[in-house]
């Protein structure tokens, strides 16, 4: 009996090769376990949530750093010296916007359109790898959709459109906030944009803490820097850098990273202290990683695990 083989599609018989295709699947296994492999230990490399950010008291090793314990005394590391504080200028920015249009917990405010000048803007920060949120001429943004554009995924381009429809220029915008800044005791700050983004915005961890206890106060700012997500007209759905939010009594407040500050943070938890529930505000400036938001971040969670170990609620 003649046995018929199966046709390729060029028309010539099929040849079945069994030990052929047992290689071609141990080769491809061999891929999938080495690209896995790859993976973990490349994870491990970039992951600065294990490595040890502290000096034997409690400190960052390097940078500087400043908090506050419930109703203790403010305490910070030496070295107090003015740095770029990148996004962490952020918090001024919406300090010095909500005290000139206040809003009420879940309250919209008023709307900024979004002009050509603005897209234009944006094009040439995202040009410059900047972080911004995607906006459309004409495109409506209430006054709280622009606060969680800047606090949230920290958009440069939103916080040059808050200036402006806050104070009618940057410049203006700016001399507010190093105003605000004196009153507020933070002789070692200068603001020189509403971003961060200028180097030549500067501060110390003693300063930001002042700032830090100011913002804590105002309970719209406390809800915003609480969210995890916000959907915007056109940017979508945003996310909070603060990936500490809701881990181990942390609340908030904001982050900030790039070359010339590293990685920055200013935080706000709950911990339990001799059994009572007391709040953590501080600030890290400085720190340096593998990935620098990730860096500011552990390097404020091992300080406050350091002062107040055990997590609490508000």
């Amino acid at each position: 009996m003649t046995q018929t083989l199966p046709q390729s599609p060029f028309g010539h018989p099929t040849v079945h090769a069994p030990g052929r295709r047992r290689r071609r699947r141990l080769l491809a296994a061999l891929l999938v376990v080495a690209a896995l492999a790859t993976a973990l230990v490349v994870r491990r490399l970039l992951d600065d949530s294990e490595r040890d950010y502290l000096s034997t008291n409690g400190w960052p090793t390097i940078g500087q750093g400043a908090y506050r314990v419930g109703d203790e005394t403010r305490r910070a590391s030496g070295h107090q010296d003015p740095v770029p504080i990148a996004s962490v200028a952020k918090v001024m920015t919406a300090v010095v916007v909500l005290e000139h249009r206040p809003l009420d917990p879940g309250e919209e405010g008023p709307e900024l359109k979004v002009t050509s000048a603005d897209v234009a803007d944006t094009d040439r920060r995202r040009g410059r790898d900047e972080s911004i949120v995607p906006v459309e001429s004409g495109e409506q943004l209430s006054e709280r959709d622009a606060l969680m554009a800047l606090l949230l995924p920290s958009a440069n381009n939103v916080a040059i459109m808050l200036a402006r429809f806050t104070s009618g220029s940057v410049a203006d915008f700016v001399a507010e906030m190093n105003r605000t800044a004196h009153r507020l005791g933070m002789s070692d700050t200068t603001y020189t944009d509403p971003s961060g983004f200028d180097e030549r915005t500067v501060s110390t961890a003693v300063d930001q803490l002042a700032l830090a206890e100011a913002a804590a106060r105002d309970e719209t700012l406390t809800e915003i820097m609480q969210t995890r997500r916000y959907r915007l007209p056109v940017g979508g759905t945003v996310r909070n850098t603060d990936t500490l939010l809701g881990r181990g009594g942390f609340v908030g407040m904001k982050t900030g990273s790039d070359d010339a500050a590293g990685g920055c943070f200013m935080f706000r938890a709950y911990r339990s202290v001799d059994g009572v529930n007391v709040q953590v505000i501080g600030v890290v400036l400085g720190q340096h990683g593998h990935h620098l938001i990730t860096a500011g971040l552990y390097a404020a969670k091992q300080l406050v695990d350091r002062v107040a170990p055990e997590p609490a609620h508000p």
